[in-house]
């Protein structure tokens, strides 16, 4: 917020307002583009990792609130995209900073949402919106600039909800490609990965990348006979958004797949590979999202602080060849799965969370030493 004597970008701006589908609202000011969208509302609890959110595939279809009330305070950059593109519908923030402060800074978060034609909301009150939402559950809901409270929810009756809507398929490389990273890998014979895109974050990439893998990114309608003509050492079923049960085909290649190659599945890579072995889908109140989620690894008893970004989870209806490995502590839902006999396991959370925190990343270890028989 800004006193009545310290200029701000935002006096300017048009007013904005974010309506529900269950009719609350909140009155505020336009960021980025000024226009009308809609799409699911739902909240992260990280206190940093914007520009990452933004471009994290994952948060297709969905309009974006940030809990943490400062943002745009380290300005963004080429380095800290996760994606090509912003994939989030509209962005929600309390106060949105116009003077950032970081060396790596190449623009304002707002010139940022502007360039990528991305609509958002500031200074409304984030805390009810997400009290709101942890009450209600998460919802659909429109910004607008330029429509009444209940014109804009006659609008939002007649828009798509976001269940049932396949957003893979927008977010998954339309062509095979082989990532390029900005610094060569170790030396020494790389390990061919291939990773099946659902919508995978950059830093999946670089994590293999370091461990000196050649990674080959396929789409998401790759079968698996496409997929083992490559060669692969093994495969990793990447993260993506929406609903799981949407993705039979995914499902199928996958069961193709086990058995003929070691696989990691991360988030709905998870979900999949977790149908896969009988696993039953359902809907969270109001998800997963955030970078302060605990998880105990059943094996061990071992904690780790994860980050999170899921709105589907599976139950525990395995094959008995299939155990949960791991737990989330707030809740119970199942954060990993371990097969007995092939050398498959998943995981629910981002052990490549960008920026953090940490504390899984030595999974993609554990991964590489599947993938060269060490394991």
């Amino acid at each position: 917020m800004t006193t009545d004597d310290t200029p701000s970008l935002f006096t300017n701006r048009p007013p904005a307002r974010l309506v529900l589908a269950d009719g609350r609202y909140f009155d505020g000011v336009s960021i980025g583009k000024a226009a009308r969208t809609t799409g699911e509302v739902v909240f992260t609890t990280s206190m940093t990792g914007y520009q990452e959110a933004l471009t994290d595939p994952s948060y297709r279809g969905q309009i974006l609130t940030m809990t943490y009330p400062i943002q745009g305070n380290y300005g963004t950059s080429a380095r800290s995209a996760e994606s090509n593109h912003l994939q989030v519908r509209g962005f929600v923030v309390r106060e949105l900073t116009d003077l950032p402060s970081h060396w790596q800074s190449s623009s304002t978060l707002n010139h940022y949402l502007e360039h990528h034609q991305i609509p958002g909301i500031a200074e409304i009150d984030t805390r009810a919106l997400t009290r709101h939402l942890r009450s209600r559950g998460v919802i659909m809901g429109t910004i607008t600039h330029d429509e009444t409270v209940d014109e804009a929810l006659t609008r939002l009756q007649n828009e798509p909800n976001y269940e049932g809507q396949d957003y893979v398929s927008n977010v998954s490389t339309p062509n095979r490609y082989q990532f390029n990273a900005d610094n060569p890998a170790p030396s020494g014979d790389q390990i061919h990965v291939v990773v099946l895109d659902l919508g995978v974050k950059r830093n999946i990439m670089r994590l293999l990348h370091q461990r000196g893998c050649r990674i080959t990114a396929v789409p998401h309608d790759t079968h698996a006979e496409e997929i083992m003509a490559l060669k692969p050492a093994g495969v990793l079923i990447s993260p993506g958004p929406g609903d799981p049960t949407l993705l039979d085909n995914v499902v199928d290649t996958a069961r193709e797949l086990i058995g003929q190659t070691p696989i990691m599945g991360i988030c709905l890579g998870h979900q999949v590979v977790g149908r896969v072995f009988g696993a039953g889908v359902y809907k969270l109140k109001f998800g997963h999202r955030g970078a302060n989620h605990p998880i105990r690894d059943e094996i061990t008893g071992r904690v780790f602080v994860t980050s999170q970004n899921h709105g589907f989870a599976i139950d525990d209806h395995l094959d008995s060849d299939v155990t949960v490995s791991q737990i989330h502590l707030n809740d119970g839902t199942v954060e990993g799965l371990q097969h007995s006999k092939e050398p498959v396991f998943t995981i629910q959370y981002h052990s490549e969370a960008s920026p953090g925190p940490n504390d899984t990343e030595f999974l993609f270890d554990r991964f590489m030493a599947t993938v060269r028989g060490d394991a």
